[in-house]
């Protein structure tokens, strides 16, 4: 499965606002800025998760957008499937042999489980605490 840029900037938009949880609201032009991404598409993003609910648009000088539920509650799920659609890792599973459905469906389950599993909060809170090591090759 690839998560395009829809999700990938959608995860980035509601990790900020997780941040800035209880402060007020924030404006995408901050988020865009603080990322380095283009205002203009975070723009096209946020109605759909607006739409569903995750965020609340709040009007004014100072408006901007605040979570639409507390971090802890929306998940990474959430926003990917709002985002990307329904989580799979190919089209026409059905279609597939026994086996290779089977392969399929623990793949989708695994990623859906890792998906449902990580809230806003998770993402907001984490710190590289040095401890995952990248892959090393050696030649």
């Amino acid at each position: 499965m690839k998560i395009s840029t829809k999700g990938r900037y959608g995860l980035t938009i509601m990790i900020e606002l997780a941040k800035k949880h209880g402060e007020g609201p924030t404006s995408l032009k901050l988020i865009a800025q603080t990322n380095d991404l283009s205002e203009h598409y975070l723009e096209q993003l946020i109605a759909p998760l607006r739409n569903a609910g995750l965020v609340k648009s709040i009007r004014g000088a100072y408006g901007g957008y605040i979570l639409g539920d507390e971090p802890a509650k929306i998940t990474a799920a959430d926003i990917i499937r709002v985002l990307e659609g329904p989580i799979s890792p190919v089209e026409g599973i059905e279609d597939e042999g026994p086996a290779k459905k089977h392969l399929w469906m623990r793949i989708r389950d695994a990623v859906k489980d890792v998906l449902d599993n990580t809230t806003l909060e998770d993402l907001a809170n984490y710190t590289d605490d040095g401890t995952t090591d990248g892959y090393m090759f050696y030649i």
